[in-house]
């Protein structure tokens, strides 16, 4: 089943915008740039919405302007206006348990904490939807006392940046085939370091 909806997952405001919750704006404005898609405040969704063409199939691109914990207002306005399954979609998210540099693509499972998952959960019926995960790294893992609520909101050290970066740029490169449905194929080369 290809996938019709890529959802970039962050926090709205100029204030939010170089902070670790946002790493999913950040791939979505990437694709954005390089389908040569322009995102534009769409009030149907609450969000920044584009159509783009990802190797030659059509593809919805967006960015709720909910704050992360309202997520699923705009996913499920957009998945129920164009009957979108939840196996048609993917959600790129910040992941605190992958340190920064890692990327990794799974199907389904727990919101792990993670309120922006839980609340599209809560809109699409189900956990069934594919999910690209951006490690950010955990305040424990990279040895800072901040609080997680603190951590995801605060911009990430230059080294940290500039790994989570490059795994942005290797889900880039997988793209197409996520967007193809063949996820085995980009599972393995996303995931092989």
């Amino acid at each position: 089943m290809p996938i019709r909806l890529i959802v970039g997952l962050g926090n709205p405001g100029p204030e939010y915008e170089q902070t670790r919750h946002n790493a999913g704006f950040w791939l979505v404005d990437n694709l954005a740039n390089d389908s040569g898609a322009r995102l534009q405040r769409e009030t149907r969704y609450n969000a920044m919405y584009a159509k783009a063409s990802i190797a030659g199939q059509e593809v919805y691109l967006l960015e709720p302007l909910t704050y992360m914990n309202r997520s699923g207002q705009s996913v499920g306005a957009l998945c129920r206006f164009f009957k979108i399954n939840a196996d048609e979609v993917l959600v790129v998210h910040d992941e605190l348990d992958l340190m920064p540099g890692t990327a990794r693509l799974k199907k389904g499972g727990s919101a792990g904490g993670h309120n922006g998952l839980k609340d599209i959960t809560a809109a699409l019926g189900t956990q069934d939807y594919w999910r690209l995960r951006l490690g950010i790294g955990h305040p424990r893992s990279l040895n800072l006392a901040q609080q997680v609520a603190d951590f995801v909101l605060h911009r990430p050290r230059r080294e940290d940046q500039e790994l989570i970066e490059r795994a942005i740029e290797k889900a880039l490169l997988v793209m197409p085939q996520i967007v193809k449905g063949e996820f085995p194929a980009a599972t393995m080369k996303l995931h092989t370091d």
